[in-house]
């Protein structure tokens, strides 16, 4: 260990808070052979560059809590905020000892209930303190935890419980009745549900009579108190949780996460820190709201209870996010590009409201901040005086305390991005990662310039390199560099359950294969640029599968061809649709309407028609809320009639048609949004 302190201490920051080398080169690329891909250079963090750290005192997700509760006992771990008299109170605590206490009874209440090390425990719910306790509980006893993401329908949530075979369910009270819909047939298998806290007697005398065992979360409490059993801590490579992950076509994967892989991502976060001056401590605070179902979420809490820092949850209501900010005053905040989004939209809006001689001022002092920054000052040091007269109510409004911004799930908008950087007061970095990578593939340095527009340097604990995709014309040697990312290393997940064809499928020789395109930059960053398959996420990071979502909007009769388009820049689906043309006549006929079938291609009338059947198709299909279009451009002319928007075998061209109809798609989004893209 005093070999890798020694080299910590070696990587030193400049003034302006850059290394002379952002990533270590550990392997030379190579030119594609016999049919194999090119393959560009093996780069690795500098705190890596000759090996991985070791991770003697952490091991598994359960040393991370046990450790803090024997430093930090009186540290507060968990808050939240309690309804008094119809108003929400302050936030309440409880402290790292207090939760390990009622970890213990949860933990001891399953192993009474015969769950096994082993047993895989689904928790279903919003972000709560219970909901961590249980969490702990599984790694505690060696159970294996399966999040059913809080917005997924039931029909995912049937799959799941069937798929990882859940005996053992804790529930949000709100998510019961999910569980007693007809079209969750597997919850039939549950033993016992478990609540966050307690049933309904209708809802309650509805579980014992489908032969399951509910109990209040104060009662399991109780049985565990009175049949107390030893842990069984889990070894590094036993399972530590299930994530299953939704948006491609079918049913969602089950990507499997050992103990070793998170406990890793949590030290690499933690010796990556450490290098900068400004150090996360236990009086850190930070508010969750992103679903802990999520990777992002999961894994920010873990390293929060590594540092025996505080951790306080919304109530329940995103959009009175505000309000939870303003009592907890976190000093640390992560989110989705979409957040982001709002957070700069809302400090336009106040902007635009000034007096037009404020609004100038405004404009001096974020120009006059962010040529400082591009030299290479601190955002704090850069200018002290316009923070003061201009930035401080942007940091007011994220709870007047926050040190550290970060932004994951999908790459973030150029332009907040900047304005972030410049009025939050604050550090701001991005990442990227996926489920498979433990959430954190490439992390940003804080507060450094020359890393604006990427999502940073491969983790403490990852090599990644780029891999040609020579039918899109990538080439990882080429210049810039470009292909499809790869990562390797001790946070990569172990494979997709029961599902050993994907598995081999994205692993090969030793790398996973992310399906994203990146970019090197000459600062060293990575940049996403596209998708290799025609997936993506939208801005609040959620992934869609538009060759799917096209075969089921094609069964609308109004629909002889459809183009779903989308970006990780967006928060909504928009599409391009060619009409059915008999049946677009027939609907004339029915309202009125005449003309050529690009005439009536040209009504709004048509176009509002569509909208309709698209919505009903998608609620007939339990299509998620993102999944819906939003909105329609109609053209009387089939792709395949228009030059090179299709391939000989039918296959849209969909970086053709992207260009092809871009104004068209620019002026819907300023539609759909107010006249902001």
């Amino acid at each position: 260990m005093k070999a890798f302190s020694a080299e910590v201490k070696k990587v030193k920051l400049g003034q302006d808070g850059l290394p002379s080398v952002l990533a270590a080169q550990v392997e030379n690329g190579r030119e594609g052979r016999y049919g194999m891909p090119s393959v560009g250079p093996v780069y690795r963090n500098l705190l890596s560059k000759n090996g991985f750290p070791p991770d003697y005192d952490m091991s598994n997700t359960w040393d991370i809590f046990r450790n803090s509760v024997e430093k930090y006992p009186g540290n507060n771990m968990l808050g939240w905020r309690e309804f008094k008299n119809g108003k929400l109170g302050p936030y309440v605590w409880k402290t790292y000892k207090e939760v390990y206490e009622e970890v213990f009874n949860i933990g001891s209440a399953l192993r009474t209930s015969g769950a096994e090390p082993g047993s895989r425990i689904g928790i279903y719910g919003s972000n709560c303190p219970q909901w961590i306790v249980a969490m702990e509980a599984c790694n505690a006893h060696s159970l294996i935890c399966v999040p059913l993401y809080d917005t997924l329908g039931p029909g995912a949530v049937n799959f799941i419980i069937e798929h990882a075979e859940i005996d053992f369910v804790f529930v949000q009270d709100k998510k019961v009745k999910e569980l007693l819909s007809p079209d969750c047939k597997s919850a039939q298998r549950l033993k016992s549900i478990i609540c966050f806290s307690s049933f309904t007697s209708e809802v309650k005398d509805d579980l014992v009579n489908t032969g399951k065992k509910p109990y209040s979360w104060n009662e399991f409490l109780q049985m565990g108190k009175e049949n107390p059993v030893e842990l069984t801590p889990p070894q590094p490579f036993s399972i530590c949780t299930i994530m299953y992950t939704s948006g491609t076509s079918g049913d969602p994967k089950g990507v499997i996460l050992t103990h070793e892989s998170i406990a890793a991502n949590v030290k690499g976060v933690d010796l990556f820190l450490e290098q900068f001056e400004d150090k996360m401590t236990v009086n850190d605070v930070y508010l969750s709201f992103l679903p802990l179902a999520h990777i992002l979420d999961r894994m920010i809490e873990e390293y929060f209870f590594h540092r025996g820092a505080s951790v306080g949850y919304y109530h329940g209501d995103i959009n009175a996010l505000k309000d939870d900010l303003m009592e907890l005053k976190p000093t640390f905040f992560a989110g989705v590009p979409r957040v982001f989004e709002r957070v700069r939209e809302g400090a336009m809006k106040t902007i635009e409201e000034l007096s037009p001689v404020k609004r100038k001022i405004f404009d001096i002092l974020y120009k006059y901040k962010l040529a400082w920054m591009s030299l290479g000052y601190k955002q704090k040091n850069a200018s002290p005086l316009a923070d003061l007269l201009a930035f401080r109510k942007v940091k007011a409004g994220l709870g007047g305390r926050v040190r550290l911004i970060i932004s994951g799930g999908a790459p973030l908008n150029s332009e907040v991005e900047e304005f972030l950087r410049v009025t939050s007061c604050a550090f701001f970095t991005q990442g990227y990662g996926l489920t498979e990578t433990c959430g954190l593939a490439t992390i940003g340095f804080p507060d450094v310039m020359p890393m604006f527009g990427s999502v940073g340097i491969p983790s403490v604990y990852c090599d990644l390199r780029l891999e040609e995709v020579p039918e899109m014309g990538y080439n990882p040697l080429g210049n810039p560099p470009r292909g499809e990312i790869c990562v390797r290393g001790k946070t990569i997940f172990s494979g997709y359950y029961k599902n050993p064809e994907l598995t081999r499928e994205s692993i090969r020789d030793g790398w996973f294969h992310t399906g994203d395109i990146g970019e090197l930059l000459s600062s060293g960053g990575l940049k996403i640029i596209d998708r290799k398959k025609n997936i993506f996420k939208l801005s609040q990071g959620e992934y869609v599968a538009v060759e799917y979502l096209e075969k089921v909007y094609a069964f609308a009769p109004i629909v002889a061809d459809i183009w779903v388009y989308g970006n990780s820049y967006k928060s909504m689906l928009v599409a391009v649709v060619i009409p059915h043309e008999d049946n677009t006549r027939k609907w004339a006929e029915l309202n009125g309407q005449k003309g050529s079938f690009s005439e009536l291609c040209s009504l709004d009338h048509l176009r509002n028609y569509v909208l309709l059947e698209l919505k009903s198709v998608a609620e007939k299909n339990k299509l998620r809320g993102f999944e819906h279009i939003k909105g329609v451009i109609l053209d009387s002319v089939p792709f395949e009639l228009q030059k090179d928007l299709m391939t000989p075998t039918l296959k849209k061209i969909r970086d053709k048609l992207v260009k092809h109809y871009q104004v068209e798609i620019d002026k819907i989004y300023q539609s759909l949004t107010g006249g902001k893209c």
